[in-house]
């Protein structure tokens, strides 16, 4: 298997990375993330530190990061002393724990403090009513991405569905 060319590689580790911060993913877990997608077998700290050009203390925290949302796994190497580390091969799954872990750490805390807001004397009137709207609003989105999020397989289908794509559950994964 002939390996992908370092600067299509570099291409689109700088595009996940520039794509990551915009949706609130520090650059650098964003980066090493993408080196890891696009990379044939594991990496060492060392190697993802050199080839990203970042501090091996950077590269350490963002795959500690990553390793959080669980779309990153370390393993070893035989004969090798130092911890390598691979990506979660199924791109859906690592789409659902990524999800997941965004949900728990901003969608909720958002959707609690609206809800104390709202339940908490003082406003009125206008206010009050767009508080009341929003705590609607994010309550349906809390059920739907719970639906979602309960089960992987309908919800691709789901998604496949609304755009217009195939579905096909029984298509092997290609590697």
């Amino acid at each position: 298997m002939t390996p992908i060319p370092a600067d299509t590689t570099r291409d689109f580790v700088e595009a996940w990375g520039a794509m990551g911060a915009l949706w609130g993913i520090n650059r650098s877990v964003a980066r090493v993330h993408a080196l890891l997608m696009a990379t044939e077998g594991p990496l060492s700290l060392e190697e993802i530190a050199e080839r990203l050009q970042i501090s091996k203390g950077n590269a350490s925290m963002s795959l500690r990061e990553l390793r959080t949302f669980g779309v990153v796994r370390q393993v070893e190497a035989p004969g090798d002393r130092r911890d390598f580390y691979v990506t979660e091969p199924d791109v859906w799954t690592m789409f659902f724990r990524i999800l997941k872990e965004r949900k728990r750490r901003e969608f909720d805390p958002a959707l609690e403090a609206v809800h104390r807001l709202v339940d908490q004397p003082g406003a009125r009137g206008e206010v009050l009513g767009r508080l009341r709207q929003m705590a609607d609003l994010l309550t349906t989105v809390e059920g739907v991405v719970n639906r979602f999020l309960k089960d992987p397989a309908s919800s691709r289908a789901a998604l496949a569905f609304v755009a217009g794509l195939p579905f096909d559950p029984t298509r092997k994964k290609k590697r």
